[in-house]
């Protein structure tokens, strides 16, 4: 292959891997909004395609089909709110931040705000409509939660520790899935900045 051909070529599977990930984009959307407004079990595979201006086959060929799909969607919004924490406390550490305490705090609003801005999915995870084995893999998912949450408080060992960085945890989901429920900004930030002002009250780096 001449060198002109191959540059030829390296341009055509760019393109074609720009083409493919701009249709699973389109359908991950179109699938949000579907999941959104009709559940998992009412949600037919035609209506999905037809809002991505997709086809059934184009699905079936980047996801497998419709538990596949939803799985893949909340794989997406979960990625997506690791990836927002893990900027934010890393902003953080970059300007001086040092306390794990308030890295903590960091990557906490990163996830509450995130809940506001994503509160379609929020719900759509709150309601229990999903594939079978669609909880296991919440609860496995919430266990690493727990973990990097561990990790970033510096937490010891000790059952007290793990407890308490469980508890946490769990405030902070519950928070999240309250602003879910909100039709106001406002009604938001009140519930994560009292969320904030909860966890500094607790102390959970002076926990005996």
């Amino acid at each position: 292959m001449t060198r002109k051909a191959e540059r030829t070529s390296g341009k055509g599977n760019a393109w074609q891997w720009s083409r493919t990930e701009q249709t699973r984009r389109a359908l991950l959307d179109a699938a949000r909004e579907v999941f959104c407004e009709k559940g998992f079990a009412d949600t037919a595979i035609v209506a999905v395609v037809r809002r991505a201006g997709s086809s059934v086959g184009s699905l079936y060929h980047h996801f497998g089909g419709k538990t596949e799909l939803f799985v893949a969607l909340w794989e997406d919004y979960e990625d997506a709110r690791e990836h927002d924490a893990s900027e934010a406390v890393a902003q953080a550490k970059a300007a001086g931040e040092k306390d794990p305490l308030e890295l903590f705090l960091v990557g906490t609003r990163s996830f509450l705000e995130g809940c506001w801005r994503r509160r379609d999915l929020v719900r759509l995870w709150m309601d229990g409509d999903g594939p079978p084995g669609f909880e296991l893999m919440r609860r496995a998912r919430g266990r690493q939660w727990i973990r990097q949450n561990a990790v970033l408080l510096e937490a010891g060992s000790e059952p007290v520790d793990r407890l308490v960085v469980g508890v946490l945890t769990s405030i902070i989901g519950e928070a999240g899935r309250e602003i879910g429920t909100c039709s106001r900004k406002r009604d938001a930030d009140a519930i994560c900045h009292a969320t904030i002002a909860l966890i500094r009250r607790l102390d959970p780096l002076n926990v005996s």
